[in-house]
């Protein structure tokens, strides 16, 4: 366990995926709290942004970014949406478009 210490404040935390996405639990979000979470889509760190959200203790709206759509997105936000509305949580979704090259792809522009 990681020693006790004040939480860290930042603006935008783009969260691991994959293997290293076992390194992210609600002790993560009670530590580093940020404006906005860029997210893979992996269930137990929505759950964990919920819980760890929970106790904050202060009112910060929160930006929740999904990399890609996926069903298990849908399934979490139709089952958490209170939840989320409660903790101050938005999920942004993206239907914007971007072109570049020959390529086009889902994209959305944050600003701070």
């Amino acid at each position: 366990a990681a020693p006790q210490g004040p939480p860290v404040y930042v603006d935008l935390a783009y969260l691991p995926g994959s293997w290293s996405a076992r390194t992210v639990d609600e002790e993560f979000f009670r530590r580093i709290r940020s404006l906005c979470y860029v997210e893979g889509v992996l269930r137990p760190l929505l759950d964990a942004l919920l819980t760890g959200k929970h106790q904050w203790g202060i009112d910060i709206q929160v930006t929740l970014i999904p990399t890609f759509d996926s069903l298990v997105m849908h399934e979490w936000y139709q089952e958490t949406h209170e939840r989320q509305q409660e903790l101050g949580i938005t999920v942004l979704g993206s239907n914007s478009t971007v072109a570049m090259q020959d390529e086009t792809f889902p994209a959305c522009k944050v600003e701070f």
